[in-house]
């Protein structure tokens, strides 16, 4: 969950800017938290007290609601509505990332992070992204290789994960979609030697930066064995205390590794 927060901040800058390169400074005057950082504390807050998801992402949204939400999901939350509304976009990938710490079973895992994703992106590939994001995370926590969570990945979810981001930068563009943001977002982390190398690469592919670097930097979190300090207190110190309460909270519950 410190990776998805520390990627989106990082990557906030570079949503609309197609950066294509590694090479930038990761944390500038700018770099602010987003939609992805908000939406992954109120799905903490749900699993910390037992919340019901629609209640706390219209709470969130209320809160803060310049985050930059995509534009479906904020009239949802805006209309007070209980509905799904099919969504098959990332925002279902990207909050995903406490779940793979709140349960100690790869199938509760899956159960849940389907649970976090229904009440909006109830499309089949709303909740494949985030089922997905949340069993790779789950995997790479629990010490299994690179190569066996690309393999289990692939079997169970039928995403292509033997491209390499040097095939895929060159054509990327911005791409809202969980087909077109998690399998990347995975081959960014699968090519990355450590966590900051992980998070130059998702926003190198040159597309929606802030959860693209979100969803990598959940998984390279639970792989590397956290985040590196001088990029988690940039990060977390750009939270509110009302956000930076609920992370301290979740954290210390589930032995997040700080």
């Amino acid at each position: 969950m410190l990776g998805a927060i520390a990627g989106d901040v990082i990557g906030s800058v570079h949503e609309f800017a197609a950066t294509k390169s590694t090479d930038f400074e990761l944390f500038v005057e700018k770099s602010r938290f987003t939609d992805d950082s908000v939406l992954t504390v109120a799905v903490a807050d749900c699993l910390l007290h037992e919340r019901e998801y629609v209640d706390a992402f219209h709470e969130y949204v209320r809160a803060y609601p310049g985050a930059g939400y995509g534009l479906k999901f904020f009239h949802w939350a805006n209309a007070a509505r209980r509905d799904a509304y099919n969504s098959w976009g990332n925002g279902s990938a990207m909050r995903v990332s406490p779940v793979a710490y709140a349960f100690d079973s790869l199938d509760d895992v899956l159960d849940h992070a389907a649970r976090s994703a229904r009440v909006t992106h109830d499309h089949p590939e709303g909740v494949k992204g985030a089922q997905a994001t949340a069993a790779a995370i789950y995997l790479a926590r629990n010490g299994e290789s690179k190569d066996r969570i690309r393999r289990e990945i692939t079997r169970r979810f039928g995403y292509d994960l033997q491209q390499r981001l040097d095939e895929i930068r060159p054509t990327y563009e911005f791409d809202e979609s969980c087909t077109g943001t998690v399998p990347p977002a995975m081959i960014a982390f699968f090519e990355s030697d450590d966590f900051e190398d992980a998070i130059r690469k998702a926003i190198s592919l040159g597309g929606d930066a802030d959860t693209l670097a979100c969803i990598t930097g959940a998984i390279a979190e639970a792989h590397y064995g956290g985040v590196p300090a001088p990029i988690l207190s940039q990060a977390i110190a750009r939270l509110d205390d009302r956000l930076r309460g609920v992370v301290d909270a979740f954290v210390n519950r589930h032995g997040v590794k700080r």
